[in-house]
């Protein structure tokens, strides 16, 4: 009996202790599935977007030309490649062009979007063939779309110059790709016109979430059209208006497909923007330092406004709490 009594206390503690080391097997083991099942994506990200990044930065601090290829000696330059980039006027032309490009394209392509979704929200017959037919610039490849505006636009046999030319606006035709002070001008509309899509897809999806309740109790209090798209619509769609700016804002600031279709960064260089100016310093002139010195401002300059679009969707999520 005596023997019983001590015993048992002894087991009861090894048990108590065995089921703490039991959880936290259980917790370990658990904690390295989820590892296994993200670390393909990690592996990937590492390899495809890590690698690429490290690479580009460190060739903005070497002199790499096509004989780098070659012999594989790429010596580092220090701050040469980048005091070279800064102080050519190429490129200062280049990131004004590309602030106006990107925030011209970004307000037109937004506001004309948003009043297509707002309009496409009222149900009507045929409307889901005729957003249809508003998607097709979206799904063109961007340099069949500009090979198409760039026969438009020509200045001698354009569609659009004739046009103007039957009804009397114009007497000559209007240079739209081949004068500085308007090819740029006409580079912002056919983006514009082919990012208009995007954005009404995207914010006429925002619309529909939000609870029709909301309008009928704005109706009920006497507000206005504009009064309930101000104090409804808008603070109902912000995050979706935060996602479509961002990605549009990092689409439209790397741009390159559309400009070398278009305008090859022409006339003048009027319409040479940083993605342009890669381009040329890495694949015509050769000069793959200073082209990365380039690719690193787009890549900073895109990181920021991530940055800013993380913090405002966490602000937001933080006001739905």
């Amino acid at each position: 009996m005596s023997t019983f009594a001590s015993t048992t206390p002894a087991a009861k503690t090894s048990g108590s202790s065995a089921a703490p080391a039991r959880a936290d097997s259980g917790t370990r083991r658990r904690g390295l599935l989820r590892w296994l099942f993200v670390a393909p994506a990690l592996v990937y990200m590492a390899l495809f977007f890590g690698y690429p990044l490290v690479r580009n930065i460190v060739m903005s601090f070497q002199h790499y030309t096509p004989k780098t290829y070659f012999t594989g000696e790429a010596p580092f330059n220090g701050l040469d490649n980048w005091r070279a980039v800064f102080s050519n006027e190429l490129f200062a032309g280049s990131l004004w062009h590309t602030a106006i490009f990107t925030l011209g394209s970004l307000l037109g392509q937004f506001t004309i979007g948003l009043a297509l979704a707002v309009f496409f929200s009222r149900r009507f017959r045929l409307s889901g063939f005729v957003r249809a037919i508003l998607l097709l610039p979206w799904l063109v490849p961007m340099v069949v779309s500009a090979v198409v505006w760039r026969r438009i636009l020509d200045q001698d046999h354009g569609i659009l110059n004739s046009a103007l030319h039957a009804v009397g606006l114009t007497e000559g035709g209007v240079p739209w790709l081949n004068s500085p002070g308007v090819a740029l001008l006409s580079a912002i509309l056919v983006n514009i016109w082919i990012g208009i899509p995007f954005n009404m897809v995207i914010l006429y999806g925002g619309l529909q979430e939000i609870p029709r309740e909301l309008y009928e109790a704005a109706s009920l209090d006497g507000a206005s059209p504009w009064r309930t798209f101000r104090s409804v619509t808008l603070p109902m769609l912000r995050p979706v208006i935060t996602v479509v700016l961002v990605l549009g804002f990092m689409s439209t600031v790397k741009i390159l497909d559309l400009i070398l279709a278009l305008t090859s960064g022409g006339p003048a260089d009027s319409t040479q923007t940083l993605g342009t100016v890669t381009y040329q310093l890495s694949f015509l002139q050769l000069d793959f330092g200073q082209g990365a010195v380039v690719g690193n401002v787009l890549i900073l300059i895109s990181a920021v406004f991530a940055v800013l679009y993380l913090r405002a969707n966490r602000a937001d999520f933080g006001k739905g709490k």
